[in-house]
């Protein structure tokens, strides 16, 4: 970082200018965001900062808190201090911010529309896994209520959950009342046991299945059925609703079946294709979901949460381009 090997070419040839023009002005920088948004990032900007900053000593930054929600343009941080002392970093703590807001917003929106039921944070297949770690405090953050790997709490002191996957039912021969029994046999009994019970396509005949092998051991089953799917039980109920992949009708079909033999305290969790709009869908009609495991929809870009920095101040005279002036937030506070 310090070296500059992370960093658009054109900030390090600026502090490399500077330096050799001997030249070293005291600058305002000012960052912002131009989406209404739940701020993430900023602690590890600042680490940034700490770290690979020339003279951090010489730098005064001034911030918001991750978590703080912020308007359009409004400034989140401020660094005041030798320009050619952290020209360099500009790139890394603007995308530090840009994703963590990302997730952190994104989550935050999937969150407000289950509430108060939980939102699983399930995307670390659909991206690199060395933003595991960002994303997963992101996630928490934005109000997640747990992360499928062990690398995505890390940061908050979490670890990762997850069901009996499609993965071990097929080594088991297809067989998921066999895979569930091992993972039951194998794994802590504090470890809350919830499996996944579209493998056959038939969600009712294998959650009752399931159920009635494991009693009390099963804490939840997964609806997961694929989006180019019709579950068996919904077959008969077709005609006036999209019937593929995990509906309302499949859930009232899997709790009303629960319930009828005797399984009332098995939580349903749905998952499969669930964002913003499928979920307040199913929250508006009261679909008996108990959590959503939600996972791409959270690491795409579903809005602009690119940050700017500008000088505005150098040498204590404005210096802004045409379109942009100090705006000082009176919310910022001074980072030790």
């Amino acid at each position: 970082m310090r070296a500059g090997v992370y960093s658009d070419k054109y900030f390090v040839r600026t502090r490399d200018v500077l330096r050799a023009d001997g030249y070293s002005p005291n600058v305002l920088m000012q960052v912002f965001c131009k989406a209404h948004a739940v701020l993430c990032g900023v602690d590890e900007a600042i680490a940034i900062l700490k770290l690979a900053s020339d003279d951090p000593a010489a730098l005064t930054v001034r911030a918001l808190y991750d978590g703080d929600a912020v308007e359009p343009f409004d400034t989140v941080m401020t660094i005041e201090g030798p320009y050619d002392t952290f020209a360099h970093l500009e790139t890394l703590y603007l995308g530090a911010l840009a994703r963590r807001t990302r997730i952190a917003t994104q989550t935050r929106r999937v969150v407000d529309a289950a509430a108060p039921k939980d939102v699983l944070f399930f995307p670390a297949r659909h991206d690199h896994y060395t933003v595991q770690a960002g994303d997963g405090h992101a996630a928490h953050i934005g109000g997640a209520a747990a992360v499928s790997t062990d690398v995505q709490g890390r940061w908050w002191g979490g670890e990762g959950i997850g069901t009996v996957p499609h993965a071990a039912i097929a080594a088991y021969g297809g067989d998921t009342v066999l895979a569930a029994s091992k993972f039951a046999e194998r794994i802590p009994e504090t470890v809350q046991l919830v499996v996944l019970v579209d493998f056959e396509n038939d969600s009712v005949k294998t959650a009752l299945e399931v159920a009635r092998a494991l009693g009390p051991r099963l804490y939840g089953v997964r609806l997961d059925t694929s989006g180019t799917l019709v579950d068996k039980s919904v077959i008969p109920t077709m005609g006036q609703f999209d019937p593929r992949g995990v509906n309302p009708q499949l859930v009232h079909n899997v709790r009303d079946a629960l319930d009828a033999a005797g399984f009332e305290s098995v939580r349903i969790v749905a998952s499969g294709g669930f964002g913003v709009d499928k979920i307040r869908t199913f929250e508006a009609l009261g679909v008996p979901v108990d959590s959503y495991g939600v996972g791409s929809s959270l690491v795409a870009n579903h809005g602009d949460f690119d940050f700017t920095a500008d000088i505005v101040l150098t040498d204590g005279k404005p210096s802004a381009k045409v379109g942009r002036t100090f705006n000082p937030n009176p919310r910022l506070e001074a980072v030790t």
